[in-house]
């Protein structure tokens, strides 16, 4: 494999963007199934557009870091689960938004 003949790239990569670009991470161990995955990506990209004129342009990466208790939640796609995960990531959001 070589690179040689490949395009030269002038861009730099350290340079932020000029609006928010956001990256989701649900991992499997903290959601097990994908209709829940999905939905808090969901949560996440829909909290971040009702945010994005109050948060700094750059590159945002929301990340689950602990699982939601499946015994509060027992449907994977619940209206509670919805509501818990709307609340909690937009309390993470006012905090970095100041």
């Amino acid at each position: 494999m070589s690179t040689a003949g490949a395009p030269h790239v002038h861009s730099v990569v350290d340079e932020s963007p000029d609006t928010c670009w956001l990256g989701c991470v649900v991992p499997k161990r903290h959601a097990r199934r994908a209709v829940t995955r999905n939905l808090i990506k969901r949560q996440m990209r829909s909290a971040m557009m009702r945010r994005q004129t109050t948060l700094a342009p750059g590159l945002w990466l929301l990340r689950l870091k602990s699982p939601f208790a499946s015994a509060d939640f027992p449907s994977a796609a619940s209206g509670a689960l919805r509501q818990s995960a709307r609340e909690e990531i937009d309390r993470l959001l006012e905090r970095a938004s100041r």
